[in-house]
């Protein structure tokens, strides 16, 4: 374990010096918030600072290896894993004020960015340009692109189009000694040498801080259609989604939620649902206008087959708005609703999402917890929202999340989908990883970061 040098009032002097006082956040608000995410994990930092530009970043890192204290990159606080968060004090590092749009090449079908840029800004640069950015992971108006690339976000999209990852075609970074280093290519294809954008991708800022990216685009789909589709059960609605996957059928999107989510939430529905435990598809198709058609109608098709009881089309913007919506409100009213919360992303093959949400009862009852299920469906990434009213089982209710990630990976599952291990898994991770891997990612983050300066305590335990 470093031991950390404490950022007492000469070092700050120093910081400050070398960075100028612009750098140096004092504001009371912005340095509370530092201290925690959307994760339950708080921790203060010691002292703030809001990068101006890359040469800052590579100044404060030369310093963290001289004077060894901690530097923690964060983005738009917007992570479920405490990832961002300074479990060693030090240094918190702002990344909001790099947040350029450099340029859009509409010919070559790239954009450059800076780490700052807010997702759903991204997305509507790229739209306005005709084109098409794909990842669409939660909290897109919070979030930043820099955020989303350090833990390779996901989002109701990867089921057709894939993670953030797969979007970002090289980058610019600067390392824990504060050399700065460029990866990766403006091409669709590059072989030459190791692959150090999917290394640092991914990394939960842990190897290097990311300062531009170059991203892929895609031609924008003509048309996109959505759906709402209501089963009795769980377990029928997963089977609908086996069955749409197994005739050949690709949606953009296909996202559920279950009956305690549907609960929460039913104000919020543009029907109401008489069933005492419904579970609910959200569908979406998108490409040529005519292949959307005959896709959506028969994957109604199907789903009716498969049981459902009532299904829902959004035949304008606004009422595809709405059902979104709907989706995008679970997470809060679950955070609003229980007094003890723990978010949990496990992703399962879909073949084994029916098995999987089969057993959860077993788990409530022998946990004494709630589990709100939803997620991305498509791909298997469901999100299990374990919750308690009383305060008195919350170690209970940590034992029982343990459980339900060692019942994932006996169905050849993985404990993580999209969240990152950061803080709240990385005492689980030996569950899923053999001991020689993660020894051999502890000297990686070894041989970039001697000191451990960058981002300390995240990912091992």
């Amino acid at each position: 374990m470093a031991t950390y040098t404490p950022i007492n009032e000469e070092l700050k002097t120093i910081i400050k010096k070398e960075l100028g006082a612009g750098s140096i956040v004092i504001d009371p608000e912005t340095i509370a918030t530092c201290a925690s995410d959307t994760s339950q994990f708080q921790f203060s930092p010691e002292l703030v600072v809001r990068a101006q530009n890359v040469h800052d970043i590579q100044t404060l890192m030369r310093l963290a290896n001289l004077h060894r204290f901690p530097v923690t990159p964060r983005g738009g606080g917007s992570g479920l894993a405490g990832g961002c968060l300074p479990t060693h004090g030090g240094v918190v590092l702002l990344m909001d004020g790099l947040n350029r749009i450099i340029e859009i090449d509409r010919k070559n079908l790239i954009m450059r960015v800076e780490p700052g840029a807010i997702s759903q800004e991204v997305r509507k640069a790229a739209d306005r340009a005709g084109l098409f950015y794909p990842p669409d992971p939660a909290g897109m108006d919070q979030s930043t692109i820099g955020g989303n690339a350090a833990t390779d976000a996901g989002g109701p999209a990867c089921v057709k189009y894939g993670t953030t990852r797969d979007y970002i075609l090289g980058l610019e970074a600067v390392l824990p000694n504060g050399e700065q280093i460029a990866t990766g290519v403006e091409t669709r294809k590059g072989v030459v040498g190791y692959d150090l954008t999917n290394l640092l991708v991914g990394s939960e800022g842990t190897l290097g801080i990311i300062t531009s990216l170059i991203l892929k685009l895609i031609p924008k789909p003509a048309a996109a259609k959505t759906m709402m589709a209501v089963f009795e059960n769980m377990v029928s609605a997963m089977n609908a989604v086996a069955a749409i996957m197994g005739e050949g059928y690709l949606p953009s999107a296909i996202e559920f939620l279950d009956h305690r989510c549907i609960k929460l939430i039913g104000d919020m529905l543009p029907f109401s649902l008489a069933h005492p435990k419904p579970s609910v598809l959200i569908i979406e198709v998108d490409g040529p206008r005519r292949q959307v058609d005959e896709d959506m109608q028969a994957i109604i098709d199907i789903t009716r087959k498969q049981s459902a009881i009532e299904t829902r089309m959004a035949h304008t913007d606004e009422e595809r708005e709405k059902i979104w919506s709907v989706r995008r409100a679970v997470s809060l009213r679950i955070h609003d609703y229980a007094r003890i919360y723990i978010p949990e992303d496990i992703a399962v093959p879909i073949t084994a999402i029916a098995e999987l949400v089969e057993a959860l009862p077993v788990y409530e009852e022998k946990y004494a917890f709630e589990v709100f299920a939803f997620g991305h469906a498509g791909d298997g990434n469901i999100h299990l929202n374990i919750t308690t009213q009383d305060l008195g089982k919350e170690t209970l209710a940590w034992q029982g999340t343990q459980a339900l990630l060692k019942l994932a990976l006996r169905l050849q599952g993985t404990i993580s989908g999209e969240h990152g291990i950061g803080l709240a898994k990385r005492d689980y991770i030996s569950m899923e990883l053999p001991a020689a891997s993660i020894d051999l990612q502890k000297r990686i983050k070894a041989l970039f970061d001697p000191n451990q300066v960058l981002n300390p305590g995240k990912i091992f335990p």
